[in-house]
């Protein structure tokens, strides 16, 4: 096989960068999200993203997992940043979800939009809240001296 060309046996793939491998986020994600997620990857075929279509009942099908661990799997993904809904589906029309693969780029009125990768700002929630929001005091900001009345008036002093 010549150099740069692949075997068109080997079908289509999706690569897994090592700062995403490595990221936290990706890290934290449960062994079901990650299985949702490469579902998900093999319903994308290059010019389809924002219109990547996985229902609950065929995650769990497909998957083998219970309805209740594949809906905590897309909140996971899309708490992540991993994945987007662009479009919600509709049960009694019997329409999926319609999701954004934040890794992939995603064809737009306006031309290629770049992969978004939300999943690089995610970081995990300490017991104090969010890591980049440290409180400098543990009583909280300081507060203003100065009572307001709730008036608009000037308060009138004794001379």
């Amino acid at each position: 096989m010549a150099k740069g060309k692949r075997n068109d046996k080997e079908g289509q793939y999706t690569t897994l960068h090592y700062a995403l491998l490595k990221s936290e986020a990706w890290r934290s994600l449960s062994g079901a999200a990650i299985k949702v997620w490469l579902e998900l990857h093999t319903r994308f075929h290059g010019g389809n993203n924002g219109n990547v279509r996985l229902s609950m009942n065929e995650a769990v099908k497909a998957l083998g997992i219970s309805k209740g661990t594949a809906q905590r799997a897309f909140v996971e993904l899309e708490e992540k940043g991993f994945i987007a809904l662009e479009n919600p589906g509709n049960w009694y029309h019997r329409k999926a979800h319609e999701w954004r693969l934040t890794t992939k780029r995603m064809q737009t009125p306006k031309g290629v939009a770049v992969a978004t990768n939300d999943w690089q700002k995610w970081r995990a929630k300490t017991k104090d809240g969010p890591p980049e929001y440290p409180s400098p005091s543990p009583t909280g900001p300081p507060r203003n001296p100065k009572t307001d009345t709730g008036s608009t008036r000037e308060p009138v002093r004794p001379d």
